[in-house]
């Protein structure tokens, strides 16, 4: 286990407020306090240790560089980074020649392509949420920056999030 923290502070990892919105216009451009420093390397560096026992050559990450909350950590010049990190710091790649490919196939798509690609591959989105802070269990606060890119992802779509949000 790893408990991101007690080495780094976030509003996602530590007593720090999520910010709250009314609206997704609200979202500022800065990188924002739930930002978890060095998650994404984190994850992929377990899954690059996992990849190369298994003898697998690609892996892939669920990051989105469009509608986000501007993580650094989410963009392509990271992965394509840790891609040639993968290929420079393995065994498998160093010595054997084969080589990683980090794979981001929700990159370049907006919350509302991620919402209908997921509807046509039969994805029940009541089973799925996206708040960094709920305020009981089952709910999702309906204000922080996943709720709201959450939320216009579906009205983009002329839907409405069949999770149950604070407000609804």
């Amino acid at each position: 286990d790893i408990d991101l923290g007690r080495l780094v502070a976030s509003a996602l990892t530590s007593d720090i407020d999520v910010p709250k919105h009314d609206s997704a216009d609200e979202i500022a451009d800065a990188v924002p306090v739930t930002y978890v420093p060095a998650r994404n390397t984190v994850f992929l560096s377990y899954a690059l240790g996992w990849a190369e026992e298994l003898e697998c050559s690609d892996i892939f990450i669920g990051v989105n560089a469009i509608d986000y909350s501007g993580y650094p950590d989410c963009r392509p010049e990271f992965l394509a980074a840790f891609e040639t990190l993968a290929n420079l710091a393995t065994k498998r790649s160093a010595v054997d020649g084969r080589r990683f490919t980090i794979h981001a196939p929700l990159i370049e798509l907006t919350k509302a392509d991620i919402i209908a690609q997921g509807l046509s591959l039969g994805v029940d989105y009541r089973l799925t949420t996206s708040c960094y802070d709920p305020p009981a269990a089952g709910l999702a606060c309906g204000h922080c920056d996943a709720c709201l890119l959450r939320r216009r992802g579906f009205a983009e779509n002329q839907l409405t999030d069949p999770i149950p949000y604070v407000d609804n």
